[in-house]
Order: C-alpha cells, then structure tokens, then sequence
C-alpha cells in the first residue's frame, strides 16, 4: 500500500486510465467500508481509498469535533486488506479552488436529510466534485446506507464526469444494526435502541411487501419508536427511484433519521 497525502503526487505515480476503483471515506473504517473496498477489489485492477473529514458537511461544529477518529488504527486495516493506494490529503489543497466548491441543490432535493441538515450535501459533493476533476477514476463505489447520498451524487455526475457509480448493500450486524462510524460513539444502551429502531422499519418493511395498505400504519410505527424516547427528524416512504412521494408497492423504500442523545443516525430499507 502506498500513502499519498497529495493529490498532485498521487497523479504523478498513478495511471487512472486504468481501471482504477476509487472508495471515499471520512475514516474510522468498519466493515461497511470494507465491503466497499472488496468490491472494488473485484471489480477493479487497482483501489484507492481516501480519508478526508470533510468539513462543509457539518452543520453542527459539535458533530465535526466529535466525529470519529483513529488513523492509525484505519491505516493497519487497510494495509491488512491489501489496498494499492491510500489518499489522505490536507484541507487546503481540497479547498483551494473555492469556485468548485459552490455547489447548489435544486429546490426539490432538500427533502429528508437535506432538509433537516441544510448544506451536509452541498459540502459532500463539492468534495466529490474535488476527487474527480482530479482524481478521474473509473468506478466509485458507495454504500446503500446513505441512499439519499447516492441520488444526489448519481444526479451530479451524470452529465459531469465518466466515472461510474458502483451502489453496494448495506452491511448490517446481526441485530440489523447498519454498521457506522457514528456507532463507536453508542452506548450499548443506545446500541439497543438503534437496533429497536432499524428491526421495526424492516418489520414494516416487510408487512407492506406482503400488504401494500399497511403502509397507512406508519403513525403507528411512528409512536413506538418515539415511546423509546427517540428524537425522529423524519420517516417516510418514498419513491427509490426519484424519491418522490409517489411510489408503489415495487418501488417503494422507508427512510428514517433520529437522535439518540445527541448522536444522528439514518437507515433506510
């Protein structure tokens, strides 16, 4: 594995007209990450992984400085997989063409998370938009957790750049718990709740696959979690397609974010 903590050097030591397989992460890597990292593996001649905390998709400073963090410990997994290239590049160099940065979502994007973190998905594309002027890599590889991200990404490059989005399933442990960075900060407490929460969305999931009018018991779904003392900022279904609110019993997904303590967490099925 080679480090690079420059985007210009990596350019100069890397041949990306290879097909190269690009993993962005913001570290404290899990095996949702490495999932990721394996199919790019496969996919891919070669892999880069990058670690960068993006600051302009937090809304909250609090969240930023609490966020996660353990280099060491993410450098020792990724060389214990195998990776060909590790990207960890400074702030300023990601920031220095402010012009790129100035990103704007359309009027009927700010919906679920966008709506309740004004900005979180204007800074993550600007970063996006950063690694691939720069960066071109054939294939990007995301994980199906952060759904809402995937569409806002997938709409963004479309006409913008080449490479391809390859969306991978969520990876969850055996409680359906979807595996975060966000959990190295629960209790185990909180853990239990987070699980209460992604086992009732996947129960109601599961009810409106076998009965499309139990969608309508939503409110009910609703009032359980909330009787565990769980802040929800939103839970709803939309269309996985577009995410409208027009859906249908094939296209259908339920998405949720919530708080347990001061710690945000989404999932979706």
């Amino acid at each position: 594995m080679i480090i690079f903590k420059s985007i210009n050097k990596l350019n100069k030591k890397v041949n990306f007209k290879a097909n190269v397989g690009f993993v962005p992460t913001m570290g404290t890597l899990h095996k949702g990450h490495i999932s990721l990292i394996k199919e790019s593996k496969k996919k891919c001649n070669k892999t880069l992984v990058s670690i960068f905390i993006n600051p302009s998709q937090f809304n909250n400073k609090k969240d930023l400085i609490n966020y996660p963090k353990n280099l060491y410990r993410d450098i020792k997994v990724l060389k214990k997989i195998k990776i060909d290239y590790l990207l960890i590049p400074k702030i300023s160099e990601i920031y220095k063409n402010k012009k790129n940065m100035k990103i704007k979502l359309d009027k009927k994007d700010k919906i679920l998370c966008a709506k309740y973190r004004p900005g979180h998905f204007e800074g993550v594309l600007a970063v996006i938009n950063q690694f691939l002027l720069k960066i071109k890599p054939k294939f990007i590889f995301l994980g199906e957790k952060d759904f809402q991200q995937i569409f806002l990404i997938k709409k963004f490059i479309r006409n913008r750049f080449k490479t391809k989005i390859k969306q991978c399933k969520t990876v969850r442990f055996n409680n359906l718990l979807p595996y975060s960075s966000r959990n190295f900060l629960l209790s185990k407490n909180d853990i239990n709740n987070a699980s209460f929460v992604s086992k009732s969305i996947y129960k109601f999931y599961s009810s409106i696959k076998k009965n499309f009018k139990n969608k309508l018991n939503i409110n009910i779904v609703r009032n359980n979690i909330n009787s565990k003392k769980i802040k929800i900022d939103y839970f709803e279904i939309r269309n996985k397609i577009n995410l409208s609110k027009s859906y249908n019993r094939k296209n259908f997904k339920i998405f949720i974010a919530y708080y347990l303590k001061n710690i945000r967490l989404i999932d979706n099925f």
